[in-house]
């Protein structure tokens, strides 16, 4: 298969003034229809996960589900033995499964699911060398109106994304989208949490903020492939006092591993403190969602 053309692109945020240098591969058609195999396989196994989900069942049934379509498949879970340099451990499954308040990155455990839990999903496999990445959500048993809401609302924030995906359009046109509709539907969102390019590699540039300013950022061209990730909070996100509002590259080195969690870390009995990857939504807020699909711009 003839490769790619791989572009060292000087590109600034869509969410900010500054400039950054990556390399970005465009993919061939053929390539395109490759990793639209491995992404056929996501799909069988987030819905193999999604069937198998239900009160009582444990989230390492989700996980084991999920591991079956892989095999069946001949596919090679990129998340099984995921390694990044500030973790300690591998990441121990073929899925990530969130529950509740974890908006990402949660490891699949004991855990047995409950009447109106909100879970997320977050499955990979690699497939001939190409890489597919999705996520869902749902709800399981009897829904509350307000999760149903959020549910909506973060899709309709994922369909935003996908239609601004266009070749003449920019980075920031499909974070600006995604921002637009939270900010309508009154949902916050994660700092510094977003998409990414994929292809031969999980993640690959260019980044893809879940806000920005339209007209700015890499330039979208055809062959270029992007999973587009919005991840809502139930409440609107509000400011915290500095030391809490963001966290750092050393504190997600000592928590390595943990779900990154939705709500602004004040306990009772003791004192406020930041959780893995967040800026805290208002207080009471206990619910957060997020959705992923690959998009191809045409």
């Amino acid at each position: 298969m003839r490769p790619g053309v791989m572009l060292r692109a000087r590109h600034g945020r869509p969410d900010t003034d500054k400039e950054r240098w990556s390399m970005v591969e465009i993919k061939t058609d053929a390539a395109l229809e490759a990793m639209r195999e491995a992404g056929r396989v996501v799909a069988r196994a987030l819905a193999a996960a999604r069937d198998a989900a239900g009160v009582g069942v444990s989230l390492r049934e989700l996980d084991e589900a999920a591991r079956a379509v892989l095999a069946e498949a001949g596919a090679r879970s990129p998340f099984l033995g995921y390694r990044p340099s500030f973790a300690p451990t591998p990441f121990p499954a073929v899925v990530c499964v969130s529950v509740n308040d974890a908006i990402v990155h949660g490891v699949p455990d004991g855990y047995r699911l409950r009447d109106g839990d909100l879970v997320s999903v977050d499955c990979g496999a690699e497939l001939d060398g190409w890489t597919g990445d999705a996520a869902v959500s749902f709800i399981v048993g009897a829904p509350r109106p307000a999760d149903l809401e959020l549910v909506k609302a973060t899709g309709e924030a994922l369909d935003a994304g996908i239609a601004a995906a266009t070749v003449g359009n920019r980075i920031g046109d499909i974070s600006h989208a995604i921002g637009s509709v939270a900010a309508a539907a009154r949902c916050g969102m994660p700092r510094d949490f977003g998409g990414h390019g994929i292809g031969r590699r999980m993640h690959e540039d260019p980044h893809v903020p879940n806000r920005g300013r339209p007209g700015r950022g890499f330039p979208l061209r055809h062959g270029l492939v992007l999973a587009i990730e919005p991840m809502l909070l139930a409440r609107r996100e509000r400011r915290l006092p500095h030391r809490h509002r963001r966290l750092d590259a050393a504190h997600r080195r000592r928590q390595p591993g943990r779900p990154h969690r939705a709500h602004r870390g004040d306990h009772r009995g003791g004192p406020a403190h930041p959780h893995p990857a967040l800026t805290g939504p208002a207080p009471g807020s206990r619910r957060a969602i997020s959705w992923k699909r690959r998009a191809v711009c045409r």
